[in-house]
């Protein structure tokens, strides 16, 4: 496990770094070539990640419709068991360390745990925000999540070099910021962006 302080100060840096990505104003459709910031996070080789992060966080907003007035709880150790099992052997298919992955993926469920209970918290206290259609958890939800477990995995495979670089800290909160700006997290998403942060940076193997 990283120290505490690191995970404090990613998780900072990413707060700043989301601050001046949204202080930058909305993008702009039509523009020659991708902003100054949008060059130095992908140079970086670490927006792959944080994009599907963002993604992931997203998906949360259908997660909570999906188990919002139902039985189904946020916590499900059961299925988070299943998920960082599953992780840890196709982590070592892929030459990977698989507690290494494991811890990277607990962090995106607890993550996506941190936004669901923003939601619950928000549909509590403003009805008329709570959603109007329920999605199918098994059959739309997870399936979708699943995806994204691909995909992320095949990203930290990709950025190996760049996340046990001595530079990954600040290189991730940047990328982090940008994708939190092109996604257009807002607030409750924005934490979890936080949360879904510190265990990415990996130790030289």
């Amino acid at each position: 496990m990283r120290p505490r302080r690191l995970r404090s100060a990613l998780t900072v840096l990413g707060a700043a770094a989301t601050a001046t990505a949204l202080a930058l104003g909305p993008a702009t459709a039509g523009t020659h070539g991708p902003a100054p910031a949008a060059r130095a996070a992908t140079a970086h080789g670490l927006t792959p990640v944080t994009d599907l992060l963002a993604r992931r966080l997203l998906l949360a907003d259908k997660v909570a419709a999906a188990k919002y007035g139902t039985d189904t709880p946020i916590d499900d150790p059961v299925r988070e068991a299943q998920i960082l099992d599953d992780v840890r052997a196709r982590a070592s298919s892929l030459g990977l360390e698989p507690d290494a992955v494991a811890a990277v993926f607990r962090d995106q469920i607890e993550a996506n745990k941190l936004v669901q209970r923003a939601l619950y918290a928000r549909w509590e206290a403003h009805p008329a925000e709570r959603p109007t259609e329920r999605p199918d958890l098994a059959k739309e939800v997870r399936p979708a999540l699943d995806r994204l477990t691909t995909g992320l995995l095949a990203a930290l495979r990709d950025t190996e070099r760049a996340r046990t670089a001595p530079a990954c800290g600040p290189r991730l909160a940047t990328a982090a910021g940008w994708s939190a700006y092109t996604h257009r997290l807002d607030a409750p998403h924005l934490e979890g962006m936080g949360r879904a942060l510190p265990s990415v940076c990996a130790a030289p193997r």
